[in-house]
C-alpha cells in the first residue's frame, strides 16, 4: 500500500502526463504536494519506481512512465494545474466516494459530519447556512482537523469531475495553496472553485470553458475551506 504522499505524488504526475504528453518537473512536484524540498521528491519517487509503480525513462529530461496505478484509484477529468483535487473512487451502498486520502481503514468505519447547506459551482448563491442534517463519511476520506458537507449546486466545475448534486467535504480553514480547490467567500455569497495566486492578486477558476475566472483582491476572497473528497448518490 502507498503512503498518502506517495499516492498524491502518483496521481500528480499520471494526470499531468495525461494532460500534457511530459511529466512534471520536479519543482512543479514539489510545489504540489507542498514539500520543503526536492530531496522529498526523490525519496518518493524512488519508492514508487522500487514498487513497480513508475518507471524511469534513460536519455531524456523529466522522463517519467506510469506504469501501473493503485488498484482502487482512478481519476476524474484531468485537473488544470498544481494542487489539483485527485479523486480516489470507493464503491458500494449505491454511492460514490471520492477522496484524495489513501484507503487504509474499514469502509463501515465513518464520522457523521453536518451538511451546511448548499455551494454554487457556477454563479456565487447565498454563503453557507447553519447546519441542515448529518451524513455519514468515510474515516478513509478523513485526516485531522475539522470537515463539513456541502451540497454542489451548478456544473462550473464538472471536468475536474464534481457535478451538479454532488456532496463535498471541507476541511475547514483559512489558507489553501494556489490550484486547490477552496470554498472561497466573496462578498456575502460563497462558491466552490479552483483557487490561484497571481501576483497581487486572486483568481478563482472554473473547471468550465462556460464560466470566465473572476479576478478578486487579496483582500476581497476570505478561503472558508479546502476540498478533500465528494460522495455521489444515485437515486
Amino acid at each position: 500500500m502507498l503512503t498518502r504522499k506517495q499516492h498524491e505524488l502518483l496521481m500528480f504526475i499520471h494526470e499531468r502526463i495525461k494532460e500534457t504528453g511530459v511529466s512534471p518537473s520536479f519543482d512543479e512536484m514539489k510545489e504540489a504536494l507542498d514539500l520543503a524540498s526536492k530531496s522529498g521528491i526523490h525519496r518518493l519517487i524512488t519508492a514508487l519506481e522500487e514498487r513497480g509503480f513508475i518507471r524511469r525513462l534513460a536519455h531524456r529530461a523529466r522522463a517519467l512512465e506510469v506504469v501501473k496505478l493503485p488498484q482502487q484509484a482512478t481519476t476524474a477529468a484531468p485537473p488544470k494545474g498544481r494542487g489539483a483535487f485527485r479523486p480516489q473512487v470507493l464503491e458500494g451502498g449505491g454511492a460514490t466516494a471520492s477522496s484524495s486520502a489513501p484507503v487504509g481503514a474499514p469502509a463501515n468505519d465513518s464520522r457523521e459530519l453536518p451538511i451546511l447547506g448548499r455551494i454554487a459551482a457556477g454563479t456565487p448563491i447565498d454563503a453557507i447556512q447553519h447546519e441542515r442534517e448529518r451524513l455519514p463519511v468515510p474515516e478513509t476520506m478523513l485526516g485531522a482537523g475539522e470537515h463539513y458537507v456541502l451540497e454542489v449546486q451548478g456544473d462550473s466545475m464538472i471536468e475536474a469531475g464534481i457535478l451538479d448534486g454532488d456532496y463535498v467535504i471541507i476541511k475547514k480553514g483559512d489558507t489553501a495553496t494556489s490550484g486547490e480547490i477552496v470554498v472561497a467567500l466573496v462578498g456575502e455569497e460563497a462558491t466552490l472553485k479552483r483557487l490561484r495566486k497571481k501576483g497581487g492578486s486572486i483568481a478563482l477558476e472554473a473547471a468550465n470553458p462556460k464560466y470566465e475566472t473572476r479576478i478578486f483582491g487579496p483582500d476581497q476572497v476570505e478561503v472558508q475551506g479546502k476540498l478533500v473528497g465528494l460522495i455521489r448518490r444515485y437515486h
